[in-house]
């Protein structure tokens, strides 16, 4: 079974940087959008950004001019890069994958705490 494994959260100061990363075990053939999600406590998960195979790119309204996504279409990676950091970017983030065909993948999430 493959999972998708993040990597990179963790604690840091408001104003701050931090770079997610997300890369699957195994293969997944012909992917389509990959993306990141965040759910805060006591609310419902959201998107934060996704990408297409062509780089086309969505960002929620709050995250704009501050993240940055980005993928490596030979590896099947997808990255989120986090500047000027806010305490409400507080969340689990999650890493999703959805391939052409099939069901969509998630990773386990990786906790992005911003402190004041």
């Amino acid at each position: 079974q493959v999972q998708l494994v993040e990597s990179g959260g963790g604690l840091v100061q408001a104003g701050g940087s931090l770079r997610l990363s997300c890369a699957p075990s195994g293969s997944i053939f012909r992917i389509n959008r990959m993306g990141w999600y965040r759910q805060a406590p006591g609310k419902q998960r959201e998107l934060v950004a996704d990408i297409s195979p062509g780089g086309s790119t969505n960002y929620a309204d709050s995250v704009k001019g501050r993240f940055t996504i980005s993928r490596d279409n030979a590896k099947n990676t997808v990255s989120l890069q986090m500047n000027s950091l806010k305490p409400e970017d507080t969340a689990v983030y999650y890493c999703r994958c959805q391939p052409v065909w099939g069901t969509d993948y998630w990773g386990q999430g990786t906790q992005v705490t911003v402190s004041t």
